[in-house]
Order: C-alpha cells, then sequence, then structure tokens
C-alpha cells in the first residue's frame, strides 16, 4: 500500500504498479471443481472492463447504490472493485427494490427482479461463462463484458469520503474501507506475499475484508474456496500446501 492509497481502487492500482504478475486472487468451487487464478494484471483488466460497463452502458454515477446479490466468487470480487472504481455504493446482499441497479447470480434473480433500475446476471459458470439463454429482463454479464475496454478512467474522481459499501447494516466510506482492511490485515500478521485461505461467505465483513480487501491491502493474495465445507480435512490440508497457504479463515 501507498500513502495515497484512499479507496479500494487505489489500493488495486498499487498493486498493479508493484508486481502485475503475482496472483491476486486463485477461487476455488468445491461444488463444480473449478479453480481459477488471476494474477493482479488479469484481475485489474476484468475490474476496468466491468467499470467501463458499469459507467458506461449502465450509465452508473458516483452516489448510485448498486444491489450486489452474489456469493464470494471471484466475479463478486471483481463487482466490487469495479464499483469502488466508478464511485457505485456496493450494497453487499441489498434490497433490490431501493437500488438503483442490481447484480444477480442464477439463484436470486427472482428476488433481484424487484429492481427498477438495470439487472444484471451472472451465470457464475466455470471459467466465467454465459448462461444458455439470458433471463429474460436481465444482460448476461459474459456477454456484455467481455468486449468492453481494458482501461478505465471514471467520468468524475471518486471521493474517499463518499459511501462506497453497505455490509452488515453498515455504511462504509471508500476510507474507512482501506482503513478496516489495513487493521484487519495488522490483526491477521498479513504482509507482503502472505497467502490467506478464505473459506467465510461474503455477507459479511469479515468474509469480505478475509476474501479480498485485507490481503489486497497487505500486498498478499487470497485463496477464495467457495462450497468449502465440501471438501475434507485431508482435502483442505493438500490445499493449503499445494497453494502456500501462510494464513487461514474458514
Amino acid at each position: 500500500m501507498n500513502t495515497t492509497d484512499r479507496t479500494p481502487a487505489d489500493l488495486l492500482r498499487s498493486a498493479l504498479a508493484a508486481d502485475p504478475a503475482r496472483p491476486l486472487v486463485t477461487f476455488y468451487d468445491d461444488a463444480t471443481g473449478e479453480r481459477v487464478e488471476l494474477s493482479v494484471a488479469t484481475f485489474a483488466n476484468w475490474v476496468a472492463k466491468t467499470a467501463n460497463y458499469l459507467q458506461g452502458d449502465l450509465a452508473a454515477e458516483p452516489g448510485d447504490r448498486l444491489a450486489l446479490l452474489l456469493p464470494a466468487h471471484w466475479q463478486t470480487a471483481v463487482w466490487l472493485l469495479a464499483c469502488s472504481s466508478v464511485g457505485v455504493v456496493a450494497d453487499v446482499g441489498g434490497d433490490p427494490g431501493a437500488a438503483d441497479l442490481v447484480v444477480s447470480g442464477p439463484d436470486t434473480l427472482e428476488e433481484a427482479r424487484a429492481c427498477t433500475g438495470e439487472r444484471v446476471a451472472l451465470a457464475l459458470r466455470p471459467l466465467g461463462g454465459r448462461f444458455p439463454q439470458a433471463p429474460q429482463g436481465f444482460a448476461d454479464y459474459a456477454v456484455e463484458v467481455p468486449s468492453q475496454g481494458d482501461r478505465f478512467a471514471p467520468y468524475a474522481p471518486v471521493s474517499p469520503q463518499d459511501p462506497a459499501l453497505a455490509v452488515d447494516g453498515r455504511e462504509l466510506t471508500g476510507a474507512e474501507v482501506v482503513a478496516a482492511a489495513l487493521a484487519d490485515a495488522a490483526e491477521r500478521g498479513l504482509g507482503e506475499g502472505s497467502r490467506l485461505l478464505s473459506g467465510l461467505p461474503y455477507d459479511t465483513w469479515a468474509g469480505l475484508s478475509a476474501g479480498l480487501f485485507a490481503p489486497l491491502a497487505a500486498g498478499g493474495s487470497v485463496v477464495l474456496c467457495r462450497n468449502v465445507e465440501r471438501l475434507a480435512a485431508d482435502g483442505l490440508a493438500r490445499r493449503e500446501e499445494s497453494e502456500r497457504v501462510t494464513h487461514r479463515a474458514v
């Protein structure tokens, strides 16, 4: 982290400048057998494309509220940083009826229909695959985002003092997200090169911090495991060894 890092998007920019080739997010889904590893550069590219889609095609503006109805997943992490890049408030598990736009996984589509604004759906299939047929009333993220630009510049500056994240009944500014992530990283003993394995869901600050923000702030990386309860203890131990895990949150 640099002293100029005041928003989550700043943290990602600093990570990209420091070492773009190092792993940032390694994702496992133990229900499907999926494994995806994203370097800082690859993750930042997805964030830029998603932010361009959010700002351009979806016409989102700073201060808009996005109901984020997605599980712990690498694409959820991308959306969190894309929202920070644009200045949109990521309301994790928020009420779609009170949001300006909604991003939904395949299991929350009916709930997401309460949003009267733009609706985006993610199939959450291996390798970022699309729906066989896009759900009615939703844009398919996997169809819309790959053609977006690889670099992002916000139309308006994003203030660190503006709301950035809502979770657990709390609303945090960008600066507060960074401060909380740094505090959590210090408490966990994370530093450059740390590998934190997290099996926590993304519906609490603890899960978001362990599964993204604290490793990012510390210059480390996360091994994000969805459905990890399906993995036997010996399988988890082998994963920790093969992924060179230094810390865990399960």
